[in-house]
């Protein structure tokens, strides 16, 4: 088995030695006889796995002492709805910057069970661009926004600045991919397929407002308190997929934490967005200055070549290079797994492929 060079947006890479890793605890976990997927939630092998892994995340997001840490299921998808069914009662509202498909179904849940509404948002210019700056409703109870997007290679090179409005953050995409200030968050979820592990886990971080806020009569399913209170473990958590969050984020600790992920993701998407730029045959859908570092859009001069590109891409080791379909064209996601290698690969296969159709 040979492994290609992977430049999917979800599932998507992750670091070969957390793989092997994996698969060394599948059928012997820890010396205890069983194999990963086969112990209790609720067994001190697994307690260790599942408190180290909020250990490490705490430790390389500098999440405050009094912040808790969960790790569910259902993905951000889930937290669309969660977030609202929690922090909104009945006459209450959210203000949303809708960036992308992500932060607009957000804003459905929002509307489905309180009140919702866009105080920006970038849908007639498909979504190319992030705000410089925006401007709170003035009646809303908190601000969502979506650092990433995925789809549309677009990011927020900062906080967006809404005084006190408590903030909400789907960092699905590139969390622990660079600092961020959770303390000016009162929510901060993530789906880990991106850049914490496999599908079917997603890390939630609640600040002390929000637990305050949250009714604590819900479903017990959608209830942050009772979450909170058993620590994730109301339902049989993915267990599997927390042990690989837990060697996800140990591998990132390893690499030097968040000052050299930072750096290396400049680096690749530096060297992409080079490549991009150099002559003109490429188009990056994003807007300069709000280009991402994760998910890069771009185009060749028809959609007659990019499929072409895709497909000898394919043949040459390069795999998931086609666009989303909201937005056709191409697109590489080199989130904190991605080697920089397989960037190399790519910006190299993309000269010779200009070379021969430019």
């Amino acid at each position: 088995m040979s492994r290609v060079h992977n430049f999917s947006a979800g599932p998507a890479v992750l670091p070969l030695s957390v793989v092997e890793q994996i698969q060394a605890a599948l059928p012997d976990f820890q010396g205890c006889g069983l194999g990963l997927m086969e112990i209790s939630h609720r067994s001190a092998a697994f307690d260790g796995v599942h408190r180290m892994a909020e250990t490490r995340l705490r430790r390389i997001l500098s999440v405050p002492d009094d912040y808790k840490v969960l790790f569910l299921q259902g993905g951000a998808s889930l937290q669309f709805h969660m977030v609202p069914l929690n922090l909104l009662t009945p006459g209450e509202s959210a203000d949303f910057i809708v960036t992308g498909i992500w932060t607009k179904k957000a804003l459905v849940e929002a509307r489905r069970s309180h009140a919702g509404q866009a105080i920006w948002s970038g849908e007639e210019g498909n979504y190319r661009r992030i705000p410089e700056t925006v401007t709170p409703s003035g009646n809303a109870t908190y601000l969502h926004y979506t650092t990433n997007n995925t789809i549309y290679g677009t990011q927020f090179k900062a906080t967006p600045e809404a005084g006190a409005l408590p903030l909400v953050a789907d960092m699905s995409s590139d969390i622990c991919s660079r600092p961020v200030d959770i303390a000016r968050h009162a929510v901060v979820f993530a789906g880990a397929q991106k850049n914490l592990g496999p599908s079917g886990v997603t890390a939630v971080i609640l600040s002390p407002w929000a637990l305050e806020k949250a009714a604590g009569d819900l479903n017990p399913m959608l209830d942050y308190r009772l979450q909170v209170e058993k620590r994730g473990l109301f339902n049989t958590p993915n267990t599997l997929g927390i042990f690989a969050l837990e060697r996800v984020l140990a591998w990132v600790e390893d690499q030097g934490g968040l000052t050299a992920t930072t750096e290396q993701n400049l680096s690749k998407a530096n060297a992409l967005y080079t490549q991009i730029d150099r002559t003109g045959f490429w188009t990056g859908h994003a807007a300069e200055g709000c280009r991402s570092d994760m998910n890069v859009a771009f185009r060749s001069p028809s959609a007659d070549l990019d499929a072409a590109f895709v497909a000898q891409a394919n043949a040459a080791g390069l795999m998931g290079l086609k666009g989303h379909r909201s937005v056709g064209g191409l697109r590489a996601s080199i989130y904190n797994a991605c080697p920089p290698g397989s960037v190399d690969a790519l910006v190299s296969f993309m000269a010779d492929f200009e070379a021969k159709n430019g």
